[in-house]
C-alpha cells in the first residue's frame, strides 16, 4: 500500500492469495463469550430500574437521574481507562472494571433510599465504562488485521443478541421472583465475564507502558460521525415508544424486534464488505440509511411504516458501527488502541445523552412528528465530515482515524 493509500485507509488492496488468518480463536471466542455475557447482566437491569426506583419511593425525576448519571460516570472514566490499558496493560483494567461492575450490581440490594441508588449507580458506570472499553481493546489486539471490520462486527453482534434477550429475562425475573433475584443473577453473569477474561490470553503490546495523551487524535473524525449518528440513536430509545401511543400504534415493542434482527444480520456482513472493499462502501450508504429512517419514522402513523424505520435504522446503525470501530483502531499502533477506543466510546455515549436532551426539548417544542424530521440533520451532518475530512494531516499520518 502507498502512503497516499495509508493516510486515505479506504482504497484496500486485494489480499493477493494471502491468508487473512483465523478470526475464530480461542481467545476471540473467550472475548465474544465475555461480551455477550457483560451485556446480558448490564441489559436486564436497564428497564427493570425505574420499576426499583419506585419500589424505593423515587419519582419520574428520579427516574431520570438514576438512568443517566450511570453514563454520566461511564464517560468520565473511557479516556482514563483508555490510557489506563495502554500503560498498564488490558488485563488489569478488564478485570477491575469487571470487579467493580459486579460489586455495584449487588450493592444494588442493600440500597436504602433513592440517594444511595444514585451514588452505587454512578460507581457502577465507572465499572462499566472501564470493562466496556477493555473489552473492545482487546477484542482489536486479538482480530487478525486483515478481517478487522469483520471480527468487530461480530464482537459487536454479542450487545445485539443480548439486547434481543436480556430485557425479557430481566422483567420475567422481577415479575416471578423478586428484585434480589434480578441482582444476584445479573452479577453471575459478570462473574461469567471474569472467568472468560481470565482464561484470555492478553498478547504482548509493543511499546505499552508509556503515557501517551489521554485523547487519541487520530480517533476524532470517526468518533466525530459516532456522535453524530447516535444522536439519533437517543431519539429512538427515548421516544419512539411514546410517539407510538401518540399516533395511537400498538404492539410498538415489535418495532425493536425488527430492528434487532436486521441489525444481527447487517453488523457481520458490513464489517466482511468493509474489509474487502473498503470502509466508504459501507459507511456512507449507512449514514444515508440512517437519515432515512429518521424521515420515514417523521411520517409514522401505522405500525408497518414504524416496521419499515427499524429495519432501515438497523441496516444504517449496523453497517456504521462495526466499520468505524476497526476504522479507529486498523492505523494506530497497537500501544495507542486503548486511547483510541476511549475516544471513540466517549464520543458513543455523549452522542445517545446529548440526543436524549437535546430531543425531549425538540419534541416539547414542535411535537414527535417533527422532532424526527429535524433528528435526520445530525445524520445529514455526519456525511459530509466524514467525506470532506478523508485526507486532512500530514502526509504518513492517519488523521481523522483514516
Amino acid at each position: 500500500m502507498s502512503c497516499g493509500d495509508r493516510v486515505s485507509g479506504f482504497r484496500q488492496p486485494g489480499t493477493g492469495g494471502k491468508k487473512l488468518g483465523k478470526l475464530w480463536t480461542r481467545d476471540f471466542v473467550l472475548i465474544f463469550l465475555s461480551n455477550l455475557s457483560v451485556f446480558m447482566g448490564f441489559q436486564m437491569i436497564f428497564p427493570t430500574l425505574p420499576l426499583y426506583v419506585e419500589y424505593l419511593g423515587g419519582d419520574e425525576t428520579m427516574v431520570g437521574l438514576v438512568i443517566g448519571i450511570f453514563t454520566v460516570s461511564a464517560v468520565l472514566i473511557r479516556p482514563f481507562s483508555g490510557m489506563a490499558l495502554d500503560v498498564y496493560g488490558r488485563k488489569i483494567v478488564f478485570m477491575l472494571g469487571l470487579l467493580v461492575f459486579l460489586l455495584s450490581v449487588l450493592a444494588y440490594n442493600w440500597a436504602p433510599t433513592v440517594l444511595a441508588l444514585l451514588l452505587i449507580r454512578f460507581i457502577h458506570g465507572f465499572g462499566w465504562g472501564a470493562a466496556n472499553t477493555a473489552g473492545g481493546t482487546i477484542a482489536a489486539d486479538i482480530i487478525p488485521k486483515p478481517r478487522l471490520g469483520e471480527g468487530m462486527g461480530y464482537y459487536g453482534l454479542a450487545g445485539t443478541l443480548s439486547m434481543a434477550a436480556a430485557p425479557a429475562l430481566g422483567l420475567y425475573i422481577v415479575s416471578a421472583a423478586n428484585f434480589a433475584s434480578l441482582f444476584f443473577t445479573s452479577a453471575s453473569f459478570a462473574a461469567v465475564t471474569m472467568m472468560c477474561g481470565a482464561m484470555i490470553r492478553y498478547r504482548k503490546v509493543e511499546g505499552a507502558g508509556q503515557r501517551g495523551a489521554l485523547f487519541e487524535k487520530s480517533a476524532l473524525r470517526a468518533s466525530l460521525v459516532m456522535f453524530l449518528i447516535t444522536m439519533t440513536y437517543g431519539s429512538i430509545v427515548t421516544f419512539v415508544v411514546l410517539y407510538a401511543a401518540q399516533q395511537g400504534v400498538g404492539h410498538i415493542g415489535t418495532f425493536f424486534t425488527v430492528y434487532a434482527v436486521v441489525l444481527a444480520a447487517t453488523r457481520p456482513a458490513a464489517g466482511i464488505l468493509a474489509d474487502r472493499k473498503g470502509f466508504d462502501i459501507v459507511v456512507i450508504p449507512g449514514i444515508i440509511m440512517v437519515a432515512a429512517a429518521m424521515l420515514i419514522l417523521s411520517r409514522a402513523q401505522f405500525l408497518w411504516v414504524f416496521l419499515i424505520a427499524g429495519a432501515v435504522y438497523g441496516i444504517g446503525f449496523g453497517s456504521v458501527l462495526p466499520s468505524l470501530q476497526a476504522l479507529v483502531v486498523k492505523f494506530v499502533p497497537p500501544n495507542r488502541r486503548g486511547a483510541v477506543n476511549g475516544t471513540f466510546y466517549s464520543a458513543f455515549d455523549l452522542g445517545i445523552g446529548a440526543g436524549a436532551i437535546l430531543w425531549g426539548c425538540v419534541s416539547k417544542a414542535f411535537g414527535y412528528s417533527q422532532m424526527y424530521l429535524i433528528a435526520a440533520v445530525p445524520a445529514a451532518i455526519a456525511l459530509p465530515i466524514y467525506i470532506l475530512f478523508k485526507n486532512t494531516g500530514r502526509k504518513g499520518s492517519v488523521a481523522f482515524g483514516e
